[in-house]
């Protein structure tokens, strides 16, 4: 693998995309992991993300909840970005303040391991109903992270909803194309 000049998505606003180059490879995290928590509540992150999370954020990571039960694994200059952000929703608004809630109040710093693992707290395990099997999701920037169960049966949900022709789309995922 060599270095080269990337580019990636640091803010977004009403006129587009602005891009801001960063040196080296950009990390984005994709795929599906079967994963087991150790009695202690660790997990040992898969070895094909370490480098990268040591390279990107030095091993240091913030893990908070999500809306759908499951847990968000944000590399910690990936989280700054999104707290940021949270950070300037209008606290006068009840649903941004609860949104910052969540995910500002539950948000807690973790470090990799000398063997790879993040410890998961017992709040957020009990949390996402993290017991001993786990699946990771890479989404991009960051992970989820899921009970096994729950994610096998979201998951079939999602795949056994109504056809996409039925489904009304928002307007940001109109022009995708996959």
């Amino acid at each position: 693998m060599f270095a080269f000049a990337t580019y990636s998505v640091r803010e977004v606003d009403q006129s587009g995309i602005l891009w801001i180059q960063t040196p080296g490879r950009m990390s984005l995290y994709r795929g599906v992991n079967s994963l087991t928590l150790d009695a202690k509540g660790r997990m040992a992150m898969p070895t094909r993300y370490r480098e990268q999370l040591l390279t990107h954020s030095a091993g240091q990571m913030v893990v908070t909840v999500d809306r759908d039960h499951c847990l968000l694994l944000y590399p910690l200059p990936e989280w700054e970005i999104i707290e940021r952000k949270l950070v300037k929703l209008p606290t006068l608004n009840k649903q941004a303040r609860r949104l910052q809630r969540l995910l500002i109040g539950h948000a807690t710093e973790c470090e990799l391991d000398s063997n790879g693992r993040i410890l998961v707290p017992p709040p957020l395990r009990e949390f996402a109903s993290l017991d001993r099997r786990a699946v990771l999701i890479g989404q991009g920037n960051k992970f989820e992270l899921w009970d096994e169960v729950t994610w096998n049966e979201r998951r079939d949900a999602w795949l056994n909803e109504v056809d996409g022709d039925d489904l009304e789309l928002p307007t940001e995922l109109e022009t995708l194309s996959l």
